[in-house]
């Protein structure tokens, strides 16, 4: 599992590192059942605090991508269908609203944009 923190970002690192395998679990790059670093093990690699590696993996644990056992250590969770797609619905809804922000000052209808997608489908 590759962590890179970049402290110029602005972004808070505990969000650094919870976007980071999220994008790791979605992508298959993380497995199903596998086993991720220790807390410790990770804040110490990362030399970051424990509390921040604790928070990232309680958000990731809150939204199901990984599960926690006692002693054991922490693994991700199986892939949950419906919620793998409501992140790819949220992801799409984003890429839809800069799609309107571009078309708009063009000049460009529904209409041309629809027929731009399919264009591009053809072409696969």
């Amino acid at each position: 599992m590759n962590i890179f923190i970049d402290n110029k970002s602005g972004a808070p690192i505990y969000d650094q590192i919870y976007s980071q395998i999220k994008a790791q679990i979605i992508g298959g790059d993380l497995q199903e059942d596998e086993s991720l670093p220790s807390i410790r093990s990770l804040a110490k690699d990362l030399r970051i605090s424990v509390i921040t590696t604790k928070r990232a993996y309680e958000e990731l644990e809150k939204e199901g991508f990984i599960y926690t056992v006692a002693g054991k250590g922490s693994f991700v969770a199986p892939k949950n269908v419906e919620l793998l797609r409501e992140e790819n619905l949220k992801k799409i809804e984003g890429y839809i609203q800069e799609i309107r922000k571009l078309a708009m000052p063009c000049g460009l209808s529904l209409e041309d944009i629809i027929e731009m997608f399919r264009i591009l489908e053809e072409d696969e």
